[in-house]
C-alpha cells in the first residue's frame, strides 16, 4: 500500500530542504572533513525529517536538523575512526553579492586565517563557535544540539572567541 503525502507536508520539507540545506552541508562538511559524505549525511537527515511528524518538529525544525545531522556525522566519524579537514576549495559555499577584488581578497585573507586558527581550538569550542556564528543559533539551541550545558556553551564561546582574537593580535603584529 503507498501512501500519498499530503501536499502541504510535501511542501513544507521542500522549504526546510531549500532553507537547511547549504548550511547543514556546510556544517557537516566541517565536522567531518569530506563534502561527499556531508551530502550524505544531510540526504539522510531529510530523509528522517520526512518521516516525523510536521507538528512535533515544526516549532524547533532547526534545531532538530542540526541535531540529526551532527549526530549522524558523528557516527560516521566513529565509524571510519577518522577526523580530516576539507580545504577552503572543497566545501562547497553560496554565492552573494560581488565584492570588490581587493575587498575579496582581504576577506578570503582574513578568513583563511580565521578558519586555521579555528580549526586549531579544542573540539568544543570550535563546534560552538560554528553553530553560533555561521548558523546562528541561540546559546539554549546550542545547549540542546552538543550536549553542553547553556552556561558551559557560554564558556565555550567566550573562551574559544577570546583565544582567537588574542591569536589574531599576534598574527597583525607579527605582520606590522
Amino acid at each position: 500500500m503507498t501512501v500519498t503525502p499530503n501536499p502541504s507536508e510535501v511542501s513544507w520539507i521542500r522549504e526546510a530542504v531549500e532553507r537547511y540545506q547549504a548550511p547543514l552541508t556546510l556544517y557537516a562538511a566541517k565536522l567531518l572533513g569530506n563534502g561527499e559524505e556531508a551530502r550524505d549525511v544531510v540526504q539522510e537527515t531529510f530523509l528522517r525529517l520526512c518521516k516525523q511528524t510536521r507538528s512535533e518538529i515544526e516549532p524547533r525544525l532547526a534545531e532538530w536538523l542540526f541535531t540529526v545531522c551532527r549526530n549522524r556525522a558523528l557516527d560516521v566519524l566513529r565509524k571510519e575512526s577518522r577526523m580530516s579537514r576539507l580545504t577552503d576549495e572543497q566545501v562547497e559555499t553560496r554565492a552573494g553579492d560581488a565584492p570588490s577584488p581587493d575587498a575579496l581578497a582581504e576577506r578570503h585573507e582574513l578568513s583563511a586565517k580565521v578558519v586555521e586558527l579555528l580549526d586549531g581550538l579544542p573540539p568544543n569550542q570550535r563546534d560552538t563557535i560554528r553553530l553560533k556564528f555561521q548558523n546562528g543559533f541561540s546559546y539554549q539551541e546550542i545547549s540542546r544540539i552538543t550536549g553542553h550545558s547553556v552556561s558551559n556553551v557560554g564558556y565555550l564561546i567566550h573562551v574559544g572567541m577570546k583565544s582567537l582574537r588574542a591569536q589574531m593580535g599576534e598574527s597583525r603584529a607579527a605582520r606590522a
